[in-house]
């Protein structure tokens, strides 16, 4: 009996050292530890241009209906197929009835369909838009970053808030009198890079697209900041 409460009493004993030495080491884990944060930002061109074209009718038919809008967005994307550099989406395709004034009786149906156009040639795009607006509606006109510029963009941010984390990091080192640093933790964000952004119709005269020149489109730029979030552990001599 009293060889078992010794072994309790030793198990205790360990049990509780191996928890002493567990808040030791969380101790010397956060030991002159700072948290810091570095950022950097760039620029980058919005490079893709992005227009969104409709077509919208209405029949007391609705299978009449829906053969017209397939027509009509049927010769659109043949029209459409014909510009290499632009890439084609069909976009929602809708229909809905339409009521009597008491709300009461179905008198007719409204179907739109949307063709979604992209592209990094403006010029080409602008053209093929003035073209299509003989037959089609403009929803808008967007312009966003395309995903390979938004990779290199990155790619090069990445590398300036590593940089600039690591200046930081030594300048609280040397303020604190340390020998030197090591990093605990660091974490990246970015942001900046936007949804499409929308200019909103622009002002076509369809019939004068033969003759005019394509018009001048001015998508601008995104300001895209990347972050640098990180604990070090300053090396006190």
């Amino acid at each position: 009996m009293s060889r078992f409460i010794r072994s309790a009493a030793v198990l205790t004993l360990s049990a509780s050292t191996l928890a002493s030495l567990s808040a030791m080491a969380a101790d010397e884990l956060h030991y002159n530890q700072i948290s810091l944060r570095a950022e950097v930002s760039q620029e980058v061109a919005r490079d893709k241009m992005i227009v969104t074209l409709y077509t919208e009718a209405q029949n007391a038919d609705p299978a009449k209906l829906a053969a017209d809008i397939t027509t009509t967005l049927n010769t659109a994307l043949g029209q459409a197929r014909e510009v290499k550099a632009v890439t084609l989406r069909q976009g929602s395709r809708n229909s809905y009835p339409i009521y009597d004034n008491k709300n009461q009786k179905i008198t007719g149906w409204r179907e739109r369909a949307e063709l979604r156009l992209e592209s990094a040639d403006f010029p080409a795009l602008s053209k093929l838009t003035g073209e299509l607006l003989n037959t089609l509606k403009m929803a808008n006109m967007d312009f966003t970053i395309a995903d390979s510029t938004r990779k290199a963009s990155e790619d090069a941010l990445l590398k300036d808030a590593v940089a600039a984390f690591k200046a930081r990091a030594q300048l609280a080192t040397d303020a604190l009198g340390g020998k030197g640093y090591k990093i605990v933790n660091l974490n990246f964000n970015t942001n900046g890079y936007p949804q499409p952004y929308e200019r909103g119709a622009m002002m076509m005269k369809a019939a004068m697209m033969d003759a005019a020149p394509a018009p001048e489109v001015e998508p601008g730029t995104s300001k895209v900041t990347m972050s640098a979030d990180g604990v070090i552990e300053v090396q006190i001599p």
